[in-house]
């Protein structure tokens, strides 16, 4: 999407290949049409365009004319080819090339990934490496890259987004909130889930907002009726995930003094640790009217996000013993050191081949899960760590090893149920309710030595933070209605039974023979040539208490949830209309809450590097960009 006027509506097209004719064939981006025309001819493509999807083609001939005049007034009227900074007898790319545009989309890319400022492409080190790659190349300027192409991607995006959430009966929405203190701006992200005809689940995020007041809990659910309004969705919304509380750059929680990022001193100074220090009584007022006005607005239908709450059962278990700090912390060191001072090779029998340069990105080891991963793979290889680290104080005592082998093994299934429950790809809402009862029982199982107060931490906190999702109705209809449980985790099936039949009841008001009834047309006249076949009796729509009973009859399967009630949809359309209601619930967080985490730890005054201005509108693209480029 790099043309300057009418080239624009390569925009809507991907293209596939140039042939030595002149040629070139593109795949539409909206339908996946294949379409061949001569590079400088596009009447096929606005033809198709105008033919196929109108709101588009209506699109393109708003931008058509502002996008020339854009690059007019900044670079000159595109005359033909332009011969400026290039090789003797080398001609610049025509503006209608294929290959300008390409270039300018991969760039408009790597801002967008990156979260780069759009001035780096006025940067004289990246005008020479553009020079060096392809001499041909005409760089654009900065402000059509931030005034004209990335708006049009957002607009791209929307429209995409709009036209998927028309067919969608329901929705759920996740609101994110992150504030910066190094820069006073916060950010709100609204992310929709939702299950498309074909029964996949997508996620899109429908915007992310600049915030002045991030404790202005009015001011966020105002913004979130707006842009369901804009989308459509606001009478679709099952559930709403939010958790607004003013939480400081929104950091992962990190196993204390085992900082995996940087230097442990770092950590020591001012991280996350498990010191006993409470937030102010501003902090606390604020966060605690934040809830009461969010229970206020949404009611039942605000949920606590079950990946954040696991990660808090975990931190306030490990904080429930103080001596684990000394065997992490040197543990941190040691890890450091081995990273500083030893050649990458060595260490692939200790961190996998396929991990030699990833246990080194921030990215990867922001979660206090990856940082377990480490720890693990450092406890099984430690004597192997020791025998190549030249120095002695170091070296971990028995008694440490001891505390740290236990803590791997405590801390086990809560790394299981947290990587169990990521990904936007799958139903998890159905693995909340299975992941507590197991955690609950591992914990009653466990043996421990030197982490019994780690472990009775643990079943405090996830009695506080958890035990109420056993009997929540939302988790005992979404667990009942995943295949692969049904009811065989339950201690009391009949009771669970009532629960779900009172919830299915809330969203199937029609009994099912009047649905039946009003679905059905009135039945033709037969034919009289056939009038010797005896008739079929009429199906009788089945109750919710048949479906269920019907479905709890059959065996459990480890069929994917989605793939299951789409199968099942005729046998069970009453459940089949509850399961794509309940499915759209994630239970772990949302693609924008980790680029903002991504965002805390990267885009720093120390870090030398700083927030560009439009860090809202590459967040929304860099969360979308599987929409623009899948």
């Amino acid at each position: 999407m790099a043309s300057k006027s009418r080239v624009s509506i390569l925009d809507y097209f991907n293209i596939v290949c140039e042939g030595e004719n002149g040629k070139i064939e593109s795949n539409c981006k909206a339908c996946g049409t294949r379409i061949q025309a001569k590079r400088t001819v596009t009447s096929n493509f606005v033809t198709h365009l105008k033919r196929k999807h109108q709101a588009m083609y209506d699109e393109f001939v708003r931008k058509k004319d502002v996008k020339r005049e854009a690059m007019q007034n900044c670079t000159g009227p595109p005359s033909g080819r332009v011969i400026s900074q290039s090789s003797p007898g080398m001609n610049k790319f025509d503006y209608s090339d294929p290959r300008q545009s390409l270039i300018s989309e991969a760039i408009a890319k790597m801002i967008i990934r990156d979260l780069q400022p759009t001035q780096i492409i006025e940067y004289e080190g990246f005008r020479e490496l553009l020079q060096l790659l392809e001499p041909r190349y005409i760089p654009v300027p900065c402000h059509y890259i931030q005034q004209q192409l990335l708006p049009a991607y957002v607009s791209q995006v929307q429209l995409a987004a709009k036209q998927a959430l028309k067919g969608a009966e329901s929705c759920s929405v996740t609101l994110d909130l992150w504030r910066s203190s190094f820069v006073g701006a916060g950010y709100l992200g609204v992310t929709c889930h939702f299950i498309n005809a074909d029964w996949h689940i997508r996620s899109a995020l429908l915007a992310c907002l600049p915030l002045t007041d991030h404790s202005n809990t009015q001011q966020m659910l105002s913004e979130f009726d707006e842009i369901s309004e804009s989308y459509g969705v606001s009478g679709k919304v099952f559930r709403v995930v939010a958790d607004l509380s003013p939480c400081e750059n929104r950091s992962p929680f990190r196993l204390p003094g085992f900082n995996l990022i940087g230097n442990v001193e770092e950590e020591e100074e001012g991280d996350e640790d498990c010191s006993d220090e409470k937030p102010g009584p501003g902090e606390a007022i604020s966060s605690n009217e934040n809830r009461k006005s969010l229970d206020q607005c949404l009611g039942r239908s605000r949920i606590d996000c079950f990946a954040r709450l696991l990660a808090q059962c975990v931190k306030e278990g490990v904080c429930a013993s103080p001596q684990i700090s000394l065997p992490l912390s040197k543990a941190g060191h040691l890890y450091n050191y081995v990273i500083a001072t030893v050649a990458p090779e060595k260490l692939v029998q200790v961190f996998g081949s396929n991990t030699s340069t990833n246990w080194q990105r921030p990215s990867s080891m922001d979660k206090w899960n990856a940082q377990l991963k480490i720890l693990r793979q450092m406890v099984e290889s430690m004597d192997f760590l020791e025998d190549i680290v030249d120095r002695n104080d170091l070296v971990l005592g028995n008694f440490e090893k001891a505390v740290l082998r236990e803590l791997v093994e405590v801390l086990e299934p809560f790394e299981e149920a947290s990587d169990m429950v990521q990904g936007d790809k799958h139903v998890s809402i159905s693995l909340g309710l299975p992941c507590v009862l197991g955690l609950r029982k591992h914990l009653a199982e466990v043996v421990t030595h030197q982490c019994s107060a780690i472990v009775m931490g643990l079943s405090q906190a996830l009695d506080r933070r958890l035990a109420g999702i056993l009997e929540d109705p939302l988790y005992v209809t979404a667990t009942t209605l995943d295949p692969q449980f049904k009811l065989s985790w339950s201690s009391d099936s009949d009771w669970h039974k009532q629960v779900l039949l009172e919830e299915v009841g809330k969203h199937t008001p029609l009994s099912p023979v009047e649905h039946h009834s009003e679905a059905q047309p009135s039945p033709s006249k037969r034919c009289k040539l056939f009038s010797f076949i005896k008739q079929r009796p009429t199906a009788q729509a089945k109750t919710v208490e048949q479906e269920l009973s019907t479905y709890l009859h059959e065996e459990p399967t480890d069929e994917d949830p989605l793939q299951y009630w789409k199968r099942k949809s005729i046998d069970f359309p009453l459940l089949s209309q509850v399961a794509k209601k309940v499915f759209t619930v994630p239970a772990t967080t949302t693609s924008v809450d980790q680029i903002f985490n991504l965002v805390s730890k990267t885009l720093r005054p120390e870090n030398c590097r700083f927030l560009p201005k439009n860090l809202d509108t590459l967040i929304y693209l860099k969360a979308n960009y599987r929409i623009l480029w899948s």
